[in-house]
């Protein structure tokens, strides 16, 4: 397993995000047909730390990267999988959720960050069945507890054993003074629709519910005897399958892997790069544009076809960044290359957008672009002669909390070089929406639909410094006098700042407008998991989470702040 945890004394693991099937330890993947089975049994001494046993099929980062890109592979390399059964591989136990004793022992930086990473993992298991036409269908062969449950909540239906003990549950609460990490309140009322003073009950009651009573609530779809439980489970998925529109016939696109080179502080991708510098808490990425036009046929360029490349090196970089480098709380986003080239393929992007394949990298640029807006840093974009911010690409001009444009060129650089410009396309109109429902453009605009509207008019134009100031699509333009100067001075005073204050306020004023489950998930829910994470009554010497296995209840503090 690509997968490596590194430590030197008290020093935090070193977290690789690659992963084969060849190295897989804790899933197993069969694909029969139309149908794949997803089977989880873990590996109880594969922990990505030492420190504790995964029991019970519990889980810790490792196991879900894995899940991560089992979801990614089914998705490229199986076009003609058209539903997705996940079940667990131990007797009567589907699966307990995060393992407690990692969670007690780990950073708040690390649960902050695992929580997070997990809630994205599901995000794209329902994400494939929306977009993709495969359907998750969770077969729980035995006990889904916590996150076990909340996995489950990810798949479109619910199938558990009704045998008398197997049962449902939310526990955190009760057991270890903390909330579901992953989604689960949320989606409980918002997606399966359980009545909340029902859900109230359930996210109190450790033991949960089992077969009749988890039917009639809503917290599954179906309740069966043993016996009959891989029939029902097989008459779901071969129903969900012939409903699919996934391509029966299609070849699949192999993820082959990632070509990274780490040389001291530069991380490098065919396309992207990153250049660290700690001193000065910051990181600047570069996405370069394509070498040429785009291809004819797409797929046949598999894994490197332009827009795919730079989406799996930018969801890698961000993943390492994010769990890896906690210091670099800025990111300088700046991009090089051809706008022309880039805007060819933005056009192929879209007008292909009924192919399979076309259709993927579509939807995991969407999804990694999502995972950037909810990257707890400061994201500066820098617009300056040579820059590609065009089509799909300007997505990260949008995504980032403020845009720093040069008005001309640098004259004692290059005077002869082309002045920057921004050339946005009904790409930015909703091709990526955010997590919010909204596209980043209208979410720039929330509430002054006469400036989109202006916006819309100028699709496909290349605007200098002056128009995109005046459309109000950049923070600031700046002639090559003050440009620079003007950066450094806001770098290095964003640099000053807290930054836990810089994360409320960087969340607050992304996600505008109207709420979903994804914006509950990781503005309501992470919030407070973030806070209750650090409280006393979870993790103090006395708090439930560390005490959990002990035979010792917490020592809570009853005060309400």
């Amino acid at each position: 397993m690509t997968v490596t945890a590194e430590t030197t004394g008290p020093a935090p693991p070193v977290v690789r995000f690659a992963v084969t099937p060849d190295r897989y330890r804790h899933w197993r993947l069969d694909v029969d047909g139309a149908v794949a089975t997803v089977t989880l049994r873990v590996d109880e001494h594969g922990g990505l730390v030492p420190g504790y046993e995964l029991k019970l099929n519990s889980y810790d980062l490792g196991v879900d990267i894995e899940l991560y890109d089992i979801v990614q592979r089914l998705r490229f390399e199986h076009p003609g999988v058209g539903a997705v059964v996940l079940t667990g591989g131990l007797e009567r136990m589907f699966c307990a959720g995060a393992n407690i004793r990692m969670l007690a022992q780990s950073t708040h930086a690390w649960k902050v960050n695992f929580c997070k990473f997990t809630n994205e993992t599901r995000n794209g298991i329902e994400d494939a069945t929306e977009h993709s036409g495969q359907t998750w269908i969770a077969a729980l062969n035995g006990a889904a507890a916590g996150g076990g449950y909340e996995l489950a909540l990810a798949c479109d239906q619910i199938v558990l054993v009704d045998d008398g003990s197997s049962a449902v549950s939310l526990p955190e609460v009760p057991l270890l003074g903390v909330l579901p990490g992953t989604g689960g309140l949320t989606r409980v009322v918002d997606k399966r629709h359980v009545r909340k003073d029902r859900a109230d009950v359930f996210a109190t009651r450790s033991e949960g519910f089992r077969g009749r009573t988890a039917v009639e609530w809503g917290l599954v779809d179906a309740a069966v005897p043993r016996d009959a439980l891989d029939d029902e489970v097989a008459r779901r998925a071969h129903e969900a399958a012939a409903a699919s529109g996934r391509p029966p016939d299609a070849t699949g696109v192999r993820l082959t892997p990632l070509d990274r080179q780490d040389e001291g502080d530069t991380i490098a991708y065919p396309y992207v790069s990153a250049r660290i510098d700690r001193g000065r808490r910051r990181v600047e990425i570069t996405v370069s544009g394509p070498p040429g036009a785009p291809p004819d046929e797409p797929v046949a360029q598999g894994a490197g076809y332009w827009p795919l490349a730079v989406t799996r090196a930018l969801d890698d970089l961000i993943l390492h960044l994010r769990t890896n480098e906690p210091g670099l709380g800025i990111w300088v986003l700046r991009t090089a290359g051809d706008p022309g080239r880039v805007l060819a393929y933005d056009a192929q992007l879209r007008e292909r957008a009924g192919d399979w394949f076309v259709n993927e990298v579509r939807h995991y640029y969407k999804r990694t672009l999502k995972r950037l807006d909810v990257t707890s840093r400061s994201l500066i974009a820098v617009i300056e002669p040579g820059t590609a911010f065009a089509g799909l690409l300007a997505e990260l001009a949008l995504a980032a909390d403020r845009q720093y444009m040069l008005e001309g060129v640098y004259e004692d650089r290059d005077p002869d070089a082309d002045p920057a410009t921004l050339v946005l396309t009904p790409a930015n109109d909703g091709d990526f929406p955010m997590g919010n429902g909204l596209s980043r453009l209208r979410s720039r605009f929330w509430g002054h639909d006469w400036e989109l509207d202006a916006a819309r008019g100028r699709f496909g134009e290349p605007l200098d410094a002056a128009a995109a100031a005046e459309l109000g699509l950049v923070t600031m333009a700046l002639d090559d006098l003050d440009f620079e100067e003007e950066l450094r001075i806001v770098l290095e005073e964003r640099a000053s700042l807290s930054s836990d204050a810089l994360t409320g306020m960087e969340a607050n004023h992304r996600f505008v407008g109207p709420e979903t489950v994804e914006t509950k998930i990781f503005g309501r829910l992470t919030a407070w998991q973030n806070w209750i994470f650090v409280r006393p009554n979870a993790s103090g010497p006395d708090g439930a989470l560390r005490r959990y296995g002990s035979g010792r209840t917490g020592d809570y503090d009853p005060e309400r702040v």
